[in-house]
């Protein structure tokens, strides 16, 4: 692999664009720490040092690639975009139009794209006023103790209005520079921001686990290195493992040409659905929470009181003050990831039409009659692998819950640390990214002789 990495930096376009995306993630990290107009940042240093537990504001860190640490213009990442990148995504089997775009090609990938792009404007202004309110919930002072000045009446509209045009702003700055690297640099450049955002919370976690107390520590440090070694060996043979269906092609005529009949297989992965399920699930935890915010007013009248309530799910949950919201929260969790998991994996193999497309081409599965029959066993045995997937899915959304659990039971306080400073949610990313772009760059090396990474 060194020896791959070294031959890649000696090919010039390859070298470039290396050096390309290593420096649009750095300006990302730099840009990352630029605080939001009008955040006392010493309030947020408050925050940022009793948020354990908060689990939505984790997720927004998460897909913020660590932004929201550091309260930045950068904050809400590219979420809003992956948030309208799904909503364009299950409309497009309702929506005709839109069925009709997909089927154009390119150009009609284009125009989807541009509607996403305006799509995630309107929800980018929306989740930055709920995700202020969501955060000044977690604090005793409120969203005053953070932001001063922020409200949409009098002296404070304008200082408020300056605030999400700066977050909006760097949004739609991160998404342009996960652009730029899909366009000219190496790997899929909006999964990569993220995954530099995981891989840099990583020391900075590990750092928190060495201010526990010896013993507790040292159970923590292995916890953690056991968990990594599992955790990536489990998340590498369910995302490459695949159920093969055979194939097999009559024989053909094609202007003066006779093909022969040839057998090859279609492979259906036990996650089809990849991380969506996990983005799907907590996009739902983490919505009502944050459109709860916009109306918490402190006022102490029933709707109030609702929306602080909805707020506070997820966000203030401890397995030993609060076991009933704790437990209803993680099951809930498991529910949502393992119902999107069948949910997305079926609009996905329906869209991409299997039996019609081996009909045309005059294909068909050995033993099973062509058109609905196919159909129908197709996707029998997706639903039959993909269970395995979406409990996989499931048990790696609500690992920390379960070492929280855990920790209880063994009376090890900080036990569950081992699995914040890199959640299995963020695992999933950062081992298919690495896939992702190690595939790339093999397939970047082999158009040029060399012998690349992945070996047969």
């Amino acid at each position: 692999m060194i020896e791959s990495v070294r031959a890649a930096f000696t090919l010039p376009d390859l070298r470039r664009r290396i050096l390309f995306t290593i420096a649009m993630l750095v300006i990302y990290r730099l840009v990352a720490n630029i605080p939001v107009p009008g955040v006392d940042l010493q309030a947020w240093l408050v925050f940022t040092a009793q948020r354990t537990g908060n689990s939505v504001v984790d997720f927004l860190d998460l897909l913020s690639g660590g932004a929201v640490s550091n309260f930045s213009v950068m904050a809400m990442g590219v979420y809003p975009y992956i948030t309208a990148s799904i909503i364009i995504q299950l409309l497009t089997p309702i929506i005709p139009q839109f069925q009709e775009l997909q089927s154009e090609g390119e150009s009609g990938r284009n125009k989807l794209n541009r509607y996403t792009y305006f799509l995630t404007v309107p929800l980018a202004f929306l989740q930055a006023v709920g995700q202020i309110r969501l955060v000044g919930a977690s604090l005793t002072g409120g969203v005053e103790s953070i932001m001063p000045n922020f409200g949409f009446t009098g002296a404070n509209l304008l200082p408020t209005l300056t605030t999400l045009v700066a977050m909006v702003g760097g949004t739609m700055f991160a998404i342009w520079l996960g652009e730029r690297i899909t366009e000219e640099g190496v790997g899929q450049g909006i999964s990569l921001i993220i995954f530099g955002g995981i891989v840099s919370g990583i020391i900075p976690g590990l750092a928190q686990m060495f201010t526990l107390e010896p013993a507790a520590r040292i159970f923590s440090l292995l916890t953690f290195l056991l968990y990594l070694v599992l955790t990536v060996l489990v998340i590498v043979i369910i995302q490459e493992g695949q159920r093969r269906i055979a194939v097999q092609y009559g024989r053909r005529v094609r202007g003066r040409k006779i093909y022969q009949g040839q057998s090859t297989y279609i492979p259906l992965k036990v996650n089809t659905a990849g991380m969506i399920p996990i983005i799907f699930a907590q996009s739902i935890l983490t919505f009502f929470p944050l459109i709860a915010g916009l109306f918490v007013t402190g006022s102490g009248s029933v709707i109030d009181n609702i929306a602080t309530a909805v707020g506070n799910f997820g966000t203030q949950q401890n397995v030993t003050t609060a076991p009933v919201a704790f437990t209803a929260y993680w099951v809930l969790y498991f529910i949502l990831v393992v119902a999107f998991t069948f949910f997305y994996t079926d609009v996905m193999i329906r869209q991409q039409n299997l039996p019609e497309t081996l009909q045309r081409q005059g294909g068909f599965i050995p033993g099973i009659r062509p058109g609905k029959r196919t159909e129908n066993y197709i996707m029998s045995v997706v639903r039959r692998i993909t269970l395995i997937g979406a409990l996989f899915l499931g048990l790696i959304a609500v690992l920390p819950g379960i070492m929280a659990v855990v920790a209880l039971v063994l009376q090890i306080p900080g036990l569950e640390r081992s699995v914040l400073v890199i959640s299995g949610s963020g695992l999933i990313i950062v081992v298919g990214v690495v896939v992702d772009t190690m595939r790339q760059l093999e397939a970047q090396l082999l158009m040029r002789h060399y012998e690349g990474f992945l070996k047969s």
